[in-house]
C-alpha cells in the first residue's frame, strides 16, 4: 500500500513573498511597457550567429563558444589536479613544504582575479612559456596539425593563447580546490587515520580507499561551485585578447550594433553551460552516496 503524498502547504512567509514577486513583476513590467522603447531585433541577432564565415569554418560566435569550453575544460584539469596535489601537501608536518603552499595560496586568494591575470599574462607567462622550452611548439609552428590536435587545443596559431588562458585560470582556481581539499581532510575524523596506520596500508591504498571515498562525498558541492566560477572566469581571459566566447560576443556586438541581444545570448550559453555542471556535480554526489551505502 502506498504511502499518501504529502500536500504543498503555505505557510505566511511563503504568501508575502509570494505576493512580493507578483507586485515586483508588474511594476517591471509596467516600467518596461512605457520605459523600453528598444527595438528587438532577434532575427539579425540569429542571423550572425548562426552565418557561417567566409572561408566556410563554423560561425565566429560558435568558434568562440568551443574556445569557452576548451579553456573550461583544461582549465579545470590543471585546476582540479594542482588544487588536489596543493590540498593533500597542505597536510604535511615539514614546514619547508607548508610555508611555501600556504604563501601560494594566500597570495593568489587575496589578490582580484582581474589584476591576477594581468599579472600572470604581461610578466609571468612571457617568461614562463619560453622557461619551459614551449616557444618554438607555441611560437613557431607551421600549423599542419591532424584533427585530434585540431579538437583537443584548436588552430595552432591560438595556441599560445590557450595554453595562457588555462595556466591563468587554472592556477587561479586551484587554490580555492586546494582550501576545499585540505578542509574535506581535516573533516576526516582521527579514528580512520589510525585505523588505515594499524593495517599498515601504503600511503597510496590509505588515500585511495579510505581517505578518497569520504573526502570526495564531502567537497563535492563545493567543487562543483568551484567549476561553476572557473566557467564564468574564462571570460576574464578575453581582457589578454584571447577569443573565447565574451571576447567574439563583444566584436560582434561592437561591430552590428546588436548590443542588448548578443550578450543575452552570451548569458543565455553561461547560464546553460553552469546548469549542466550543476547537474552534473549532483549526480556524481548521488551516485557516491550510493556507492558509499552498498
Amino acid at each position: 500500500m502506498e504511502a499518501p503524498k504529502s500536500k504543498l502547504r503555505l505557510n505566511k512567509l511563503d504568501g508575502i513573498l509570494l505576493v512580493i514577486i507578483a507586485l515586483v513583476g508588474c511594476w517591471l513590467y509596467y516600467r518596461s511597457s512605457i520605459g523600453v522603447n528598444y527595438h528587438w531585433r532577434w532575427g539579425d541577432a540569429l542571423s550572425l550567429v548562426f552565418t557561417s564565415r567566409a572561408d566556410g569554418s563554423l560561425p565566429y560566435f560558435f568558434q568562440g563558444l568551443i574556445a569557452t569550453l576548451r579553456l573550461s575544460v583544461w582549465g579545470m584539469l590543471l585546476a582540479f589536479t594542482l588544487g588536489t596535489a596543493l590540498g593533500v601537501a597542505r597536510q604535511s608536518r615539514l614546514k619547508l613544504i607548508k610555508a611555501p603552499i600556504n604563501a601560494f595560496i594566500q597570495l593568489v586568494r587575496n589578490i582580484p582575479p582581474l589584476v591576477f591575470v594581468f599579472i600572470f599574462y604581461f610578466f609571468i607567462s612571457n617568461q614562463l612559456i619560453p622557461l619551459l622550452g614551449l616557444s618554438e611548439l607555441l611560437r613557431g609552428h607551421s600549423g599542419d596539425i591532424n584533427a585530434l590536435q585540431a579538437f583537443l587545443f584548436g588552430p595552432a596559431t591560438l595556441w599560445e593563447n590557450l595554453v595562457s588562458g588555462v595556466l591563468c585560470i587554472g592556477i587561479l582556481s586551484s587554490a580555492y580546490v586546494a582550501e576545499i581539499v585540505r578542509s574535506g581532510l581535516a573533516n576526516i575524523t582521527k579514528g580512520q587515520w589510525e585505523a588505515a596506520d594499524s593495517l599498515g596500508l601504503s600511503t597510496w591504498v590509505k588515500y585511495r580507499y579510505i581517505i578518497a571515498p569520504q573526502v570526495l562525498i564531502t567537497i563535492t558541492p563545493a567543487l562543483a561551485g568551484q567549476a561553476i566560477s572557473l566557467v564564468k572566469d574564462t571570460s576574464i581571459v578575453s581582457l589578454i585578447s584571447i577569443q573565447e566566447m565574451t571576447f567574439v560576443g563583444t566584436e560582434i556586438a561592437n561591430s552590428s550594433g546588436l548590443i542588448f541581444e548578443i550578450w543575452l545570448l552570451v548569458g543565455f550559453i553561461y547560464l546553460a553551460i553552469c546548469l549542466l555542471l550543476s547537474l552534473f556535480f549532483k549526480r556524481l554526489e548521488l551516485n557516491t552516496l550510493r556507492h558509499q551505502r552498498k
